[in-house]
């Protein structure tokens, strides 16, 4: 796909309220999901997974949570999109042992993430660590410059990795001809109870794709000279 089609894949996709009853094309959810999984995310620790839902009994048990959308039932697949809070723990070795198989990385690199990585995520026994970074590292930053640490704002990480996955897979599926709306409207505890998803993970999307029964629908924008801002902030476009 050379830039010109691109810009028109992206320019094309828009989330839509109502959804045909036809099935997926064999393979092409999987196909999607596996797109999605090559997004990147901090550390290459891969936090985000996938509950899909394609039984019609547990979306219409979904239903009451995603504040009677339509779209949950209607389309053939529901996609949950669900960040790890466990993931130092689950990914970090293994993350570290595969990428030295596939010589991505070098002893130095190695080092650094040993040291960088525990520090950002690691909670300690009791949330111990989590007490000192949350208290210290504030206080710090008013000295040197101080990152946000994933062990004290966990979800807003974890929020960000899931989204680069999610917009992957959108797009994706824009590409096969499939259309998709990224909701937010749902409850998040109900949702997760509906579906068995284990308390350690967040779920910050759900996203219905199948085939749109909307029939052509327009997508404006804002003028991008109100967002961009050049070497410095741009006053006259933020008051736009």
């Amino acid at each position: 796909m050379d830039f010109d089609a691109f810009e028109t894949l992206v320019r094309a996709r828009r989330a839509v309220r109502h959804f045909k009853p036809d099935p997926l094309p064999e393979g092409a959810l999987e196909r999607l999901l596996d797109l999605a999984h090559w997004a990147p995310s901090g550390y290459n620790l891969q936090p985000t997974h996938f509950a899909v839902v394609t039984d019609p009994a547990l979306k219409e048990r979904m239903l009451p949570a995603c504040m009677g959308q339509k779209q949950i039932v209607e389309a053939p697949a529901v996609v949950v999109f669900l960040g790890d809070r466990q993931v130092y723990r689950a990914n970090f070795e293994r993350v570290i042992q595969q990428e030295k198989d596939a010589g991505a990385i070098n002893e130095r690199y190695e080092k650094m993430l040993r040291g960088i990585i525990p520090l950002a995520f690691d909670k300690g026994p009791g949330g111990v660590h989590w007490l000192w970074k949350s208290t210290v590292l504030p206080v710090m930053s008013l000295f040197r410059p101080i990152p946000r640490l994933p062990a004290v704002s966990e979800e807003y990480w974890l929020t960000k990795q899931v989204m680069l996955s999610a917009m992957v897979f959108m797009l994706a599926a824009s590409a096969a001809g499939l259309a998709t709306v990224p909701m937010e409207g749902f409850d998040e505890r109900r949702v997760k109870k509906a579906l068995n998803i284990p308390r350690r993970f967040i779920a910050p999307l759900v996203a219905p794709v199948g085939y749109a029964a909307d029939g052509e629908l327009k997508k404006t924008r804002l003028p991008i000279a109100d967002c961009v801002h050049y070497n410095t902030w741009n006053a006259a476009a933020a008051r736009s």
